[in-house]
């Protein structure tokens, strides 16, 4: 099988596609290194960047555009090497023709045989010349040659001939058998490999791109739906030739504008064939080939999909004119481009996105706003509207992170609103490439895509369902949500339309009820699916999996769509008839109280903000994962830039230079199309902050993405981000008016409610990336509070009930262990005595909330009498012994149902009603099961999925938490950090843990670590170093950060320079660059990346001091992550007086270079005379630097080039001189 090794260690190991990810990786460092070593060609790719930005094709910085570049370039060697190898490897281009490799021995030294020669008649050239040689045999083939043609990725850029000859010896390694280990021999020349390639070569590209293969079995069900009536109804016809000789095109058009690696464009290309040879029986099978060619076209954004989309359409034609050698093909029609589809398409007015637009400057389009991989006119033609029979696809889901693009995106596509998915600009364009039906409708094109449906229920598909998609002739609506798709873990929505007004009152739907119980052997016979294809042309079909209905126009011109089958959408229907007000009527305002756009600038923790002495400008923090079961937990500190006293933006000295850094950052952010600066706002606060919002205390709180209903009632003075929205009710209303709303929004029938009309995000992804319902009980629902607004509240009050849960929270959270900690010192009694009284008042919550469930049915009339019992009169109950576990576990016990509600629960099923419950409580719960069983509405309401997980953390990893927290803020203690004479000092955790056992300061700090840890009677010393491994971040970016890292670290230097110069009035702020973020590939350790993010916010306790431990102490070497820059300073300057005499100089170079990476700061912050010592700490510490540097023998300049050596398996890392290569790690 291509794509294999033959034989031989690799074949068992890795795929083809996994050997080549370390290639494309050591391309992409090799033509970096290049292109920084050629200032002329760096200035040439700096102004390329900077024509793109002024064309707004890209607002991506010159970091990360240089790595898309660089990726692509490296992509295209690696991918182009493949097809020479497969070609080589199948005699494609002449029989034992061979020149980077072969199948066997023979091929390989015939391959190095036509190396020499080469070499030989080329004197001149080297690696990188041969391969160039090798690529263009491609050329010699007219159906093979646009592979390399001007436009090919090869050319963006060119490794050095060292990479150039890894890439040629990594074709030619041999296993032990000395078979060829990547041999890509397959007489059936079957290419489907290469679309495994396109979707994980690059692993940059992935993620940018969003890239994803579309399964066959989707692509054949789009085109059964699509190109086959589309064929079946215009019949087209061998074109006539025309007078000078020349054949016209055939008047039958397919298009995927988002083609990846051309899963669709093959699968038309073999229904066109099979049309053709059945209309055009006496045609050769070359013409054949050329028509169904002629009527296939594609584009897609990323140039490696469209050179194996090519490749394999080349291949496929091969293989169907019955040719053995691509040098006998004749040229071929292969209409498939590169290039961003959204913006060479065309608009209702003829104009392109690169011609016009709100914000676009004409005369930068003159100036070559063009990538090298796109070919204009053939993109403009291929683009322009209103010309294809077929429009198929598989659109990204991903929103729009480039700020550039997004605009303009949002001024091509009317419909293009708040945060939208690309699902939306692409549905708008997919419709418009299509022919138009509007004059006549027999003309209009057809359009079949799979896209994520997040549209039919966020907020930003409100535009398309109700405006855009009325005015279409949408023919069939399928929820794939439920199919096992591989690759697919996002949600998604079949849709096939006309562009045409709409011909009938009703839509073929085909509505989920289940979802794929697990990962079928072969997803193409998945139950869901095979239903689906199966029953989609049955109206009235119902199955355990889907429904087949008819859905009125009206109904799914309403946002949101709920395409739930069975019984579902009558039982929403009921509870929407029982409305005695909506929610809208009873609230102010619905919506987020804050929105920072940096949240990882802002929520950094009540240790940071200690560090910065910025306690007057912080308040807690409560983020949507945090909101459970009607708790508000204890909350970590955020910063808080404003005045509490009028709630305008405001923030002391201290908050602004630790904001500072990520000024131009905070700057740009964006909301209503427009920057901060450009709305007025201080550059320090949140994006968004509703200060009514503030105004008031009270508030409902509720998690914005969850898998079930969590509201709580916040009483005041905290901070919610976006993933917790809050609920207003008008001015003056008290505590029972919310605990009145409180009680009803947090029932399993507003649980219900809100999944019917809430965008289903999904959850359970297996290791092929697709979406298996084992628990749909896990699947996230995003609640907005468009949807909330709706939500039709019944006659009637649960508020005495919500009190009371209520009340039992707040009881519930004075006992969590935190809490404990903050009443009493540690020990073991507090933390017994803590979960005993947990579990008793967790254990009525659980209670009151069945109460409350059946309280509210009655609420809605699904009960004829009220079935719950009186406020505060139920015995506690355990998980387990709720009415519809007992049901369900007596369904497990029958064998009739499946479940992993009890395990992941950590609850014991049991089949019975429990002796111990009194009699009263058994007899109601014996006629709840009794009720479940009788009324289907009630066996719905009653699932899993509508229930109350009571999910908690196990008390004792909340004991290790919260003793965790305790311990460390006792060692954050400042005093702890200074030496005698009170400047700071460094210490090791051997003197740390000296000080645990004598320090007044740290007391109860032993008994504490004790009982934290898991191994008994470790120790002080051991048990510290587990705590604080984690805990610590190196003084120095090289320590912390790989190469790439250090690259993005040394673009924002430049960005502070800038910074700098601005706030001297040199430059204007457009001046100063926008630095790029960090991935947590860029950082040395994941702990690494938890505390800093992606933009390097030192969220950290301490500071570590790696290699800086003395010969008699190995253990770690620590600091205080709260000194500021000077004490940063100070303190290195201490070390290296501590380790001079008694260290290597090589590791004496790291605490020079940390010296030197921190002196821009202190001269920034701390020149001028400190009255108290006398003493300018930035002249003083500059005068050190010089000479110490002289000490360790690296000049100033050189010591940001210090690296630490790479890791040895086996050995103790060692430290590595200024001189050492960069090497990631």
């Amino acid at each position: 099988m291509a794509g294999r090794a033959r034989g031989g260690r690799k074949a068992q190991d890795q795929t083809l596609t996994q050997a080549l990810q370390p290639v494309v990786r050591d391309l992409v460092e090799d033509m970096r290194e290049r292109l920084e070593d050629d200032a002329d060609q760096a200035a040439v790719w700096r102004a390329r960047h900077a024509g793109l930005v002024e064309a707004q094709r890209t607002g991506a910085t010159w970091t990360d555009w240089v790595e898309d570049q660089l990726t692509q370039a490296a992509v295209g060697w690696v991918l182009t090497s493949v097809f020479v190898r497969f070609c080589e490897d199948n005699d494609l281009l002449g029989r034992h023709k061979r020149w980077i490799s072969g199948a066997d021995a023979d091929g390989r030294a015939r391959a190095v045989d036509e190396q020499e020669r080469f070499f030989t008649q080329n004197l001149d050239q080297g690696f990188r010349g041969y391969l160039r040689y090798a690529f263009a045999q491609l050329e010699r083939s007219p159906a093979a040659a646009s592979l390399v043609g001007e436009h090919a990725a090869i050319h963006i850029a060119e490794p050095s001939d060292q990479a150039a000859q890894r890439l040629v010896e990594f074709w030619r390694q041999a296993d032990a058998e000395n078979a060829t280990a990547w041999a890509l021999h397959d007489p059936q020349l079957d290419t489907r490999f290469l679309g495994d390639m396109y979707q994980d070569l690059s692993e940059y590209a992935k993620k940018k791109y969003a890239l994803l293969q579309t399964p066959e079995f989707v692509e054949e069900f789009i085109l059964d739906r699509t190109l086959t009536p589309a064929l079946v109804e215009r019949r087209p016809r061998r074109p006539r030739a025309e007078e000078d000789g020349r054949t016209a095109p055939v008047d039958f058009k397919v298009i995927d504008p988002t083609c990846g690696s051309g899963h669709f464009l093959l699968g038309a290309f073999g229904r066109l064939l099979d049309y053709w040879r059945q209309n055009e029986p006496g045609l050769d099978s070359a013409e054949h080939v050329r028509l169904a060619l002629e009527s296939i076209h594609g584009v897609d954004i990323n140039p490696f999909a469209v050179a194996i989309a090519r490749f394999r359409l080349v291949v496929a034609a091969l293989q169907t004119m019955g040719m053995s050698s691509l040098l006998d093909a004749p040229q071929l029609p292969l209409n498939v481009y590169a290039g961003d589809s959204l913006l060479w398409s065309e608009d209702s007015a003829g104009q392109s996105g690169l011609e016009y637009g709100i914000s676009f400057d004409p005369d930068a389009v003159a100036s070559g706003a063009q990538l090298t991989t796109e070919d204009v006119e053939a993109l403009r033609r291929v683009l322009a509207r209103d010309q294809y029979d077929v429009v198929v696809g598989n659109p990204p889901y991903i929103t729009v992170k480039d700020k550039a693009l997004n605009q303009r995106y949002r001024e091509l596509y009317s419909y293009c609103k708040g945060t939208y998915a690309l699902t939306v600009p692409f549905m708008e364009q997919f419709h418009a490439l299509a022919k138009s039906g509007t004059m006549d409708k027999s003309r209009a094109g057809w359009i079949g895509q799979i896209t994520s449906n997040s549209f039919m229920a966020r907020e930003f598909g409100v535009p398309l369902i109700e405006e855009f998609l009325p005015r279409k002739d949408l023919l069939e609506v399928i929820d794939t949500s439920g199919a096992y798709i591989p690759g697919h873990g996002t949600p998604t929505v079949t849709l096939v339309s006309r562009n045409r007004p709409p011909q009938a009152d009703a839509v073929r739907a085909v509505l989920g009820i289940q979802g794929e119980p697990g990962a079928p052997d072969d997803a193409a016979q998945g139950l869901v699916w095979r239903s689906i294809v199966e029953h989609i042309d049955t109206p009235g079909y119902e199955d355990q999996w889907i429904s087949v209905e008819g859905l009125r126009r009206n109904v799914l011109a309403r946002h949101p769509w709920s395409l739930q089958g069975g019984a579902a959408p009558a039982l929403s229907q009921k509870i929407d008839t029982k409305a005695h007000i909506l929610l809208s009527n009873r609230v102010q305002e619905i919506g987020f109280g804050a929105v920072t756009r940096e949240d990882e600038v802002y929520f950094v923790g009540a240790a940071r903000i200690r560090q910065i002495a910025a306690q007057e400008y912080s308040r807690p923090f409560v983020v949507g994962t945090d909101l459970r079961d009607w708790l508000e937990p204890q909350s970590d500190l955020a910063i808080w830039p404003y005045s509490d006293s009028n709630l305008k933006a405001s923030a002391n000295e201290s908050l602004l230079s630790s904001l500072w850094r990520y000024r131009r950052s905070l700057s740009e952010r964006t909301a209503y199309g427009r920057t901060q600066i450009e709305r007025g706002m201080k550059w320090y606060e949140y994006s968004m902050f509703f200060e009514k919002r503030f105004a008031i205390p009270n508030s409902i709180a509720f998690a914005f993405v969850a898998t079930h209903n969590h509201f709580v009632l916040d009483r005041g003075g905290k901070v919610f981000n976006r993933s917790a929205p809050v609920i207003k009710l008008p001015e003056g209303a008290g505590e029972d008016e919310h605990l009145e709303l409180l009680g009803v929004l947090n029932s399993s029938t507003a649980c219900f409610w809100l999944k019917q009309n809430s965008h289903n995000k999904g959850s359970t992804v297996d290791n092929k990336g697709a979406r298996t319902t084992l628990v749909p009980w896990e699947n996230f629902y995003e609640f907005t509070g468009t949807t909330l607004k709706d939500f039709p509240l019944p006659a009637g009050s649960a508020m005495e009930r919500a009190r009371r849960i209520d009340g039992l929270a707040l009881e519930l959270a004075a006992v969590d262990p935190a809490a404990l900690l903050e009443r009493e010192l540690p020990s073991a009694e507090l933390f017994a005595r803590g979960e005993a009284e947990w579990e008793r008042i967790r254990s009525l919550m659980v209670a009151e909330q069945e109460e409350l469930d059946w309280q509210v049915y009655h609420l809605y009339g699904f009960t004829e009498a009220d079935e719950s019992l009186p406020v505060g009169e139920v015995p506690g109950i355990a998980l387990g012994e709720r009415a519809f576990e007992i049901a369900l576990a007596r369904k497990v016990a029958a064998g009739e149902a499946e479940t992993a509600w009890f395990e992941r629960h950590r609850s014991t099923p049991v089949t019975e009603i429990p002796e111990h419950l009194p009699e009263e409580y058994r007899t109601v719960v014996e006629r709840r099961l009794g009720l479940i069983a009788q009324d289907r509405s009630l066996e719905l309401l009653e699932r899993p999925e509508y229930k109350r997980r009571w999910s908690s953390t196990p008390w004792q990893d909340r004991v290790r938490q919260a003793l965790a927290s305790w311990i460390l803020d006792r060692l954050e203690n400042p005093q702890l950090w200074k030496a005698g004479n009170g400047y700071p000092q460094p210490q090791s955790a051997r003197q740390l843990a000296a000080r645990v056992d004598t320090d007044p300061l740290l007391d109860g700090v032993a008994g504490a670590l004790e009982l934290w840890s898991t191994t008994r009677q470790a120790g002080v010393l051991a048990n510290l170093l587990e705590l604080l491994k984690d805990e610590a971040v190196p003084h120095l970016a090289a320590m912390r950060l790989k190469d790439s890292g250090l690259r993005k670290f040394a673009a924002w230097q430049q960005t502070w320079d800038a910074q700098r110069a601005e706030d001297r009035g040199e430059i204007t702020t457009a001046d100063v660059p926008v630095p790029p973020k960090y991935t947590s590939a860029d950082f040395r350790k994941s702990s690494y990346w938890q505390a800093r993010g992606k933009l390097d916010v030192p969220k950290e306790r301490f500071i570590s001091y790696p290699d800086a431990s003395g010969p008699d102490d190995p253990t770690p070497m620590l600091g205080w992550a709260g000194w500021d820059h000077a004490e940063q300073g100070i303190a290195l300057l201490s070390l290296y007086d501590d380790r001079k005499d008694d260290t290597p100089t090589e590791r004496l170079v790291p605490l020079v270079a940390g010296l030197a990476e921190v002196m821009p700061w202190i001269r920034q912050w701390h020149s001028g005379m400190d009255a108290t010592l006398g003493l300018d700490w930035a002249d003083y510490l500059d005068g050190q630097l010089a000479p110490l540097a002289d000490n360790v023998g690296v000049a100033v300049d050189d010591l940001a080039n210090w690296r630490p050596a790479p890791a040895t398996r086996g050995r103790t890392r060692a430290a590595s001189t200024a001189t050492a290569p960069v090497t990631e790690s």
